[in-house]
């Protein structure tokens, strides 16, 4: 057995669990020096299963997660469910729920600090560095919230839009992983925090992340209304407030054409889509104000989305044949791997199967946690394989098993 093998991996689930070699060592009822020399390898040439079966128990990981010869980082760069509970129990806390002040005597967080580390979670989300998001998430919506109880004045404000912020994040990570209740949740508090905020372009923000989370909790006809309301609402404001404004405000239009192409809509999708293009002109070149990626090129991801949702698989190959290579490439990975797995879906739906397993290789090198942990992407990984895909069945199936799909 290889026991350093397994030390590294303690080593590493105890630190994402972020456990102290102390505290881990009083969970396993052994003591510190006991856990440096399992981490080592040191502890026995052949660690008792009994032993590892509790510091699985301890870790909340499987067994075959510290006995796997899987090299770390192979599967292990997901957000799992501990993880989500984790950021689940943090948005359940009295304090956060209520924006109260925790009984405690920690001073706040400076603003300039929270902001680092909201820009940290958003940069390491859109690089689909998920597995450090679990890690992060929860002490981030707890120093957010007591920043925005217990700052004033001006420095108040910029607390709640960064506890906005926050929520967002945590709406858009619980969406890749598939637990809508999450991030419907989040995203309706991000709305609330938004509106504290008194920023027009936070309020755009935190909108289209509730779209979003609406569309996705089987919502879809309420969000198209709710993300143009809201663009409504808040256009005047938004068109002065230059890359920003008008990044979020094609965003609310864009969440509103995903949701009408989710309920089949095929007059009010184009017709989203093509006021996302207006915005997107105005603006001029792709960017990544307030972390959209929004500009001309992601209209173009989206309508390629659109199709793929509409079941015109046809439209959405031909509608990413017209997007230049420099031009996607240039979006951050999260986007470019998800808009890969999209027209992976749109040639299964015409029936260019083989080219659908190139494509999601090709999304697998962009992000390989795109592929690997997102539901939505292992099911078509599943329906592909349940579909036959001929000369490609070899590369199907190890891209599988490296999404721990059985066999």
């Amino acid at each position: 057995m290889d026991t350093k093998g397994i030390g590294r991996r303690v080593a590493y689930w105890r630190e994402r669990r972020r456990m102290t070699q102390a505290d881990f060592g009083a969970l396993m009822n052994k003591s510190r020096r006991w856990v440096q020399d399992l981490e080592g390898g040191q502890r026995q040439s052949d660690p008792r299963l009994s032993i590892l079966e509790g510091v699985a128990r301890v870790l909340s990981v499987r067994l075959e997660d510290l006995l796997s010869d899987t090299p770390l980082g192979t599967g292990t760069e997901c957000v799992d469910a501990t993880e989500l509970e984790a950021i689940r129990s943090a948005l359940q806390r009295h304090d956060v729920i209520t924006g109260s002040c925790d009984v405690t005597d920690i001073e706040p967080v400076p603003v300039e600090t929270l902001s680092r580390n909201v820009e940290y979670g958003w940069t390491a989300f859109q690089a689909s560095h998920f597995a450090s998001l679990g890690r992060v998430v929860p002490g981030l919506l707890i120093d957010a919230n007591r920043a925005a109880a217990r700052h004033e004045g001006d420095a108040r404000l910029a607390s709640f839009r960064l506890l906005s912020m926050s929520l967002q994040l945590v709406e858009a990570v619980a969406i890749k992983f598939g637990d809508t209740g999450l991030a419907f949740t989040a995203a309706d508090r991000s709305v609330v925090a938004a509106e504290h905020s008194e920023d027009p372009v936070t309020m755009a923000a935190a909108a289209r992340h509730l779209a979003d989370a609406m569309t996705h909790h089987g919502q879809a006809a309420a969000a198209v209304e709710f993300a143009v309301a809201s663009a409504a609402r808040l256009e005047s404001d938004l068109t002065g407030r230059g890359a920003d404004g008008l990044s979020v405000l094609g965003m609310l239009y864009l969440k509103a054409a995903m949701a009408s192409a989710t309920i089949e809509d095929r007059r009010a999708a184009p017709r989203l889509l093509d006021q996302a293009g207006h915005h997107a002109s105005q603006l001029g070149t792709d960017g990544n104000a307030m972390y959209t990626a929004y500009g001309p090129t992601n209209v173009a991801v989206h309508r390629v989305a659109a199709h793929v949702r509409l079941c015109e698989g046809a439209e959405a190959v031909a509608a990413a044949e017209g997007i230049p290579d420099p031009h996607r490439d240039a979006l951050p990975r999260e986007r470019r791997a998800h808009h890969l797995v999209d027209l992976a879906r749109g040639y299964t739906q015409v029936g260019r199967r083989e080219k659908a397993v190139e494509t999601l290789l090709l999304a697998e090198e962009e992000a390989e946690e795109e592929v690997r942990c997102r539901p939505h992407s292992r099911q078509l990984v599943e329906d592909l394989r349940l579909l036959g895909v001929a000369s490609a069945e070899g590369r199907l199936q190890a891209l599988a098993a490296r999404c721990g799909l059985p066999e």
